[in-house]
């Protein structure tokens, strides 16, 4: 009697564990539960954005001025973009850590959808990030931060903010895969995160930076996001365009990034393991 022919995963043959969804679901599982076994990372994770919401309501916010009135209503929204931007880097350290522990490897090596593990990823760092989002709301509350609009409008807010980490963890899983070491690439995001998140209008008007700077301010992902989100929660700024063109330009720069990045990172996992 011959042996019977073991297929490698993803290369040929069906998925015999099952649905390609129950494997996503299983390795979204496995990441969140690594977060629980190191809380560490989690505090830190939720540490940082309550600092940036404090520094700048208490220790800048009285120094700069923004259209609309209130600091605070301007600043929250911006804060949920800058937290997701900021988190998004996780992603790029856990599936670099993945990579170089070999768990990638191991995970081709099993009976499951190639798919699943850049999903479950993702599908993992989304679930955390809508966590620290309403954490964030939260403390924006607490420090005065008032809705303007309506409760659908700001739930629309909510939403806007979460689809763009979920677009983010797709950019920077691609950076981890790329670089394959977890110091590497907090190195190597960084510095790609820092312009977008700091020339934005996530913390001031864009009107008060250089003029050299502000047409890459005012267009970048980052601001429009910020200016979608902010829109939808404390209405239209004086001078800012309707925020039904900053969520169309949004949703247009999730699309756009998804179906670059994507392929990407498939085609990266694809050649790495």
């Amino acid at each position: 009697m011959s042996a019977a022919r073991v297929e490698p995963v993803g290369l040929a043959g069906p998925n015999k564990s099952g649905s390609t969804l129950r494997d996503i679901l299983a390795v979204t599982g496995r990441n969140l539960t690594s977060i629980r076994r190191v809380p560490q990372l989690l505090v830190f994770t939720l540490i940082q954005p309550v600092i940036f919401v404090v520094l700048f309501r208490y220790v800048m916010g009285g120094a700069i001025e923004v259209p609309g009135g209130s600091y605070v209503n301007y600043l929250i929204p911006g804060i949920f973009i800058q937290t997701v931007t900021f988190g998004a880097l996780q992603s790029a350290i856990g599936m670099a850590a993945d990579l170089k522990s070999g768990l990638l490897e191991r995970f081709r090596s099993l009976p499951m959808s190639r798919s699943a593990v850049l999903a479950g990823r993702t599908t993992a760092d989304l679930f955390r990030n809508t966590f620290v989002v309403i954490l964030i709301a939260g403390v924006g509350f607490l420090v005065g931060f008032r809705v303007e609009t309506g409760p659908a409008e700001f739930a629309a807010a909510l939403a806007l903010t979460v689809l763009f980490s979920y677009v983010l963890s797709w950019v920077f899983a691609t950076v981890g895969l790329l670089v394959g070491d977890p110091e590497s690439a907090q190195a190597a995001a960084f510095p790609v995160m820092a312009p977008f998140v700091f020339a934005s209008s996530a913390f001031v008007a864009v009107d008060s930076m250089p003029d050299w700077l502000q047409g890459f301010a005012r267009h970048q992902p980052v601001s429009v996001m910020a200016s979608a989100v902010r829109g939808l929660s404390i209405g239209q700024i004086p001078g800012a365009e309707p925020t039904s063109v900053y969520v169309l330009r949004a949703l247009a720069w999730c699309a756009g990034i998804l179906v670059v990045t994507v392929p990407l990172a498939v085609s990266r996992y694809r050649k790495t393991v």
